[in-house]
Formats: C-alpha cells, structure tokens, sequence
C-alpha cells in the first residue's frame, strides 16, 4: 500500500495542473460550504447543521478509507490528545462559525475565518517561539483593517452583526489552539486519519447538544430534497472530499504553495453568495476582501521564499 501510495504521489508530481485542479476545487467547496450552512439553517439551528454533517462525513470517510484499504491504528495514550484535538476542532471550531454564520452573511464569515493563516505565525511565535518577520506583522494589520473595512460602516458602527462576528473569530482563536496539538499528532499520523477521528469524536460532541436543544424540534421537520442535497454536499465534499484533495495539493506542491489558494476562499463565497442567496456585494465588500487576502498573501510570502516545509506523512 505505501509503494502504490508513492506511485500516486509521483504521478501527481508529474501532473502540476491536475494538482492545481484539485487544490482549486477544495477551495471551491470550503467556499461554497457557507451557501449550503445558510440553506440547511433554513431547515434546521446550527447544532443539528453540525451533528448531521459532521456524523454524514464520517460514515462516508470510515466507508471510503475502507474501501480504499488504507486503515492506521491509534496509540491508546494519543486518545487524550485526539480527544483534545477533536474538542477545539471541529466542535469548538464549528460552534463559533455555525452561529456566528447565523448571525452575519457568508462574505463576511468566509473573510473572518481567513484570517487564520494570518494569525498562525502569532501563534508560531507565542507557543514555539517561531520567527516572527516584518511581513507577518504588516499582513497581520493589512487584512484585519480589511476586516474592519467589511464589519463597520461610514460611521464606525456595526454594519454586521457584533456577536457574530464575535463567535466567528471564537472560531478562529479554536483553530488555532488546534493547530498546537495537531502539529504532535501529524507527526505520528496520516492528515486522512486525523480527519476521520477529528469528524468522529466532533459528531460524538455535538450529539448531548442536539438531544438535548434540538432533538424534539429535529422529529417534526420533513425533510426535503434540498435539504437532503445541501447536507450531502456539506458532509462529502466540504468535510470529506476537499480535505483530500488539499492533502493531496499539500503532498505535491508544498504547504505554502497550497496555502496560496486557500486566499481564494472569500473570493468563492461572495461570488456564489451573490449568484444563489442574492446577496449584495457592495464596494466596501470588495474592497474589504481585496485588503485581506493581499495581508493573507503578505504573511504567507516568507514560507514562499524560505525552503518548503516537509510533506506531510502519506494520504
């Protein structure tokens, strides 16, 4: 299996445009989850959004991993740390982006929850005592102005939503918090089998939420066949299928390089947002993502020239 694995990988390596490919449709489906959220929030609360895609992309991630032969058993004393992993993200993670979701449009949460890169080599630098360069600090402020820019009006008010915003970058402050234990668990783990148990054990937390806040309301709706079908998209392409083809993206081209297209996400989310929710995109909109993602690129421009990390361990 690891000699077919590093066949793959020398294929791929061959292929740059099928890479890309790939790395642009991972993006596409990241930004296109925050249209299916809103359609599912149509049906259903945050919590039950969750439990549902995250307990669907298991079943269908344990299915596929199977099918494929690839199975990787866990050390008994990493459970306490996939455990932890698992609680900041998906379910911590998760809380802040569904409700803040709920709270504001999807522009503005798919351009908070890009600020992630930006804030990692603060992270890198507080918890590892990582470099920190001039670049990181100047991308830092240049795409939290734009933040700034998309959140308030003319007259420095609130055009969105303040708790939104605020559980939206509650989201953000997860993620990183699990980029520290994920970075011990990679080093041990395929990114496959972290995902897998990062939706099992997120399904598993979500489940006393929703028996107890949404289950008695979740047995009288009817579901319909635009639920059905924006659940499905949420839990096989966002949550199963865009992770694989970013590992895949990672694997061949590099982290930095790979991070590059993640800058496209807000891009994705306004476009479909106005093609299929109708949602206005005005100048402070555009501007406001145009300034994030160039901040987004100016933090990540030093991995660009400093030597590529090291592959992850194999899909």
């Amino acid at each position: 299996m690891y000699v077919c694995d590093k066949i793959q990988h020398r294929k791929m390596q061959k292929s740059p445009l099928l890479v890309y490919f790939l790395a642009l449709m991972a993006v596409a489906f990241w930004g296109f989850s925050y249209i299916w959220m809103k359609v599912v929030y149509e049906y259903y609360g945050p919590i039950t959004t969750m439990f549902l895609r995250l307990s669907m992309a298991s079943v269908f991630f344990y299915g596929l991993l199977a099918l494929m032969g690839k199975k990787e058993k866990i050390d008994r004393k990493d459970y306490p740390t996939f455990a932890v992993l698992s609680f900041f993200l998906p379910f911590c993670y998760f809380l802040g982006e569904s409700f803040g979701l709920s709270l504001v449009s999807p522009t503005v949460a798919a351009v908070i929850i890009a600020t992630i890169p930006v804030f990692t080599p603060m992270l890198g630098y507080l918890a590892f005592r990582e470099k920190l360069t001039k670049l990181n600090i100047a991308g830092f402020f240049i795409s939290f102005s734009g933040v700034i820019i998309m959140i308030l009006d003319g007259k420095l008010r609130f055009s969105a939503s303040p708790l939104g915003v605020l559980l939206l970058f509650f989201a953000v402050f997860s993620a990183l918090v699990n980029i520290i234990f994920l970075k011990k668990l990679a080093l041990k783990y395929s990114s496959t089998t972290i995902i897998k148990v990062q939706n099992l054990l997120g399904a598993i937390f979500f489940l006393p939420l929703f028996l107890i806040f949404d289950y008695q309301e979740f047995i009288t709706i009817k579901p319909t066949p635009a639920l059905i079908w924006n659940l499905i998209m949420l839990s096989v392409f966002a949550s199963t299928l865009a992770f694989m083809f970013y590992t895949i993206s990672v694997r061949s081209i590099g982290v930095a390089r790979s991070a590059i297209f993640t800058n496209l996400i807000p891009v994705f989310t306004a476009g479909f947002a106005f093609l299929i929710l109708r949602e206005q995109i005005d100048l402070s909109k555009i501007l406001g993502i145009f300034i994030v993602i160039s901040g987004i690129f100016l933090s990540q421009k030093a991995k660009l020239t400093a030597l590529e990390e090291p592959a992850e361990k194999g899909l």
